[in-house]
């Protein structure tokens, strides 16, 4: 808009009484050219500017993505500190808590037995990293398995979806226990932000829902959550237009309670029954009746290492007290950095297994991270003789006692090994050594160490350069919104 009293201050390049651009202003160089010329076979914008941000290098650019939640994601992965070092940062805080006057009753006990758990033997150490590989793989066993094959050979968007309709409703009700917790400690929530006077029945209907799950009555608590508690709370925010904490933990109370619906255990049947009319590799599954269906879905290595995990339950309990603030402030702080950093890691955006492994052997700590691709590409390269085939690809990251930071990259295709180890000085100094022995270890368990290279840590590796085939989006999911 035109300013012909000149009250603010000119604008270099700018003549404020026409509105027009100065081309010969200083600074400007004279340059003429036109920016975003129209283009009658496209709507075109008023500037030069595109919707795609970073879209030629999304992984390097630190400009955000607008386009795609997956190199979104990407791009939050790469900057997230990394977890064994907040693993590290917290244990080390928990450690020091222990023996402070004035701890919450309980808490001192509960670290003690965590970091007492942490120190293992090479028997118990390989107990404790199957009982994590399994815990942590949902969709195991032959039945997963037949499902993959399925998924893998169809090309009917029909089959595929049938097959992920099952997927998900299995991982909703192998979820009821965590989703049950969770809509729990949501209304908790809630109920602290909301006045006196609307505490009082919300906690009674909290009690009915706690009594619901404890009896394993999910059409009952399906009931409650749908016909009371929802309409309770949403009563609440339309008369008190309270669009704040309340509002947004209602919100995610709702997903829950989806997904708790999603789970029952007559939905999970009926799309197991869908499947059988699939095609011929799934025909066979007619011949499983619902006692056999219920034995394979109830009793696998996946139900049975995830309730035998104390680690995980101790480390969740942990970190509820910690962010109350009852283990200090320093602690408190570190914790937020150290579940940032899971919750992300943890995303189902990649087809990564993935393992966190704190321990302590032979007095030293030892906090270490552990990335499996079993499925991973391979294109000839990395000194497989130029033919591709099946290949697992490992990313471990290790933070040791006295040691230090080091990573280290294997490949394995049947039982030729690239191993790569990325070290502090301290190691690096004795490469050829440690080469040898790691070479020598591949060889007593019946492995050919095709390359063994040791060298200087210069920058923590990200996984987009481990596995390559994320950033390019082959087998993740990439969400235009």
């Amino acid at each position: 808009m035109p300013n012909p009293v000149g009250v603010t201050n000119p604008v270099p390049g700018f003549d404020n009484t026409s509105g027009r651009t100065l081309t010969n202003a200083p600074g400007q160089g004279g340059t003429q050219q036109i920016q975003n010329v129209p283009d009658p076979t496209r709507v075109g914008r008023p500037d030069a500017r595109t919707d795609q941000k970073g879209a030629d290098d999304a992984a390097q650019s630190g400009a955000l993505r607008y386009d795609s939640n997956l190199q979104f994601f990407l791009q939050q992965l790469r900057d997230m500190p990394e977890l064994t070092v907040q693993m590290s940062k917290v244990l080390t805080w928990l450690r020091a808590q222990i023996g402070t006057p004035g701890l919450t009753g309980g808490i001192a006990a509960e670290l003690s037995a965590l970091f007492q758990s942490m120190q293992m033997g090479p028997q118990e150490f390989e107990a404790f990293f199957m009982q994590q590989a399994q815990a942590g793989n949902r969709f195991a066993g032959p039945l997963f398995s037949l499902l993959r094959q399925a998924y893998a050979q169809s090309t009917s968007s029909t089959v595929r979806e049938g097959i992920l309709n099952f997927v998900k409703r299995y991982s909703d009700y192998s979820s009821t226990a965590h989703i049950g917790r969770t809509m729990v400690s949501l209304l908790k929530q809630i109920s602290d932000s909301l006045p006196r006077s609307w505490r009082g029945q919300l906690a009674e209907l909290t009690g009915r829902l706690e009594n619901g799950l404890q009896a394993g009555n999910r059409a009952g608590t399906l009931k409650l959550l749908q016909s009371e508690i929802l309409p309770y709370l949403g009563n609440y925010i339309s008369r008190f237009h309270d669009l704040g904490r309340p509002r947004t933990l209602l919100s995610m109370l709702m997903l829950n309670v989806a997904r708790y619906e999603n789970g029952a255990e007559e939905e999970v049947m009926a799309a197991f029954r869908q499947l059988s009319g699939y095609g011929d590799t799934l025909a066979g599954l007619n011949q499983l009746d619902d006692a056999a269906l219920w034995k394979l879905l109830r009793e696998n290595e996946f139900t049975r290492a995830a309730a035998q995990d104390q680690f995980a339950g101790q480390m969740a309990e942990l970190a509820h007290r910690a962010l109350r603030g009852e283990c200090g402030a320093d602690a408190r702080e570190a914790m937020q950095e150290l579940l940032r950093a899971l919750l992300i890691n943890e995303s189902v955006y990649i087809p990564l297994n993935h393992m966190l492994l704190p321990l302590e052997w032979n007095g030293k700590q030892m906090y270490s991270e552990l990335w499996v691709d079993p499925d991973a590409p391979d294109d000839g390269q990395e000194g497989s003789d130029g033919e591709g085939g099946e290949k697992i690809q490992f990313l471990f990251k290790l933070d040791i006692d006295s040691l230090g930071f080091l990573e280290m990259t294997l490949a394995a295709r049947r039982d030729q090994v690239d191993l790569s180890v990325y070290a502090p000085d301290s190691v690096a100094a004795h490469a050829a050594l440690v080469e040898e022995d790691l070479a020598g270890i591949l060889s007593a368990h019946g492995l050919t160490g095709k390359r063994v290279r040791v060298q200087r840590e210069v920058k923590p590796l990200t996984l987009t350069e481990v596995f390559p085939d994320l950033l390019e989006g082959k087998r993740s999911i990439n969400v235009k919104i």
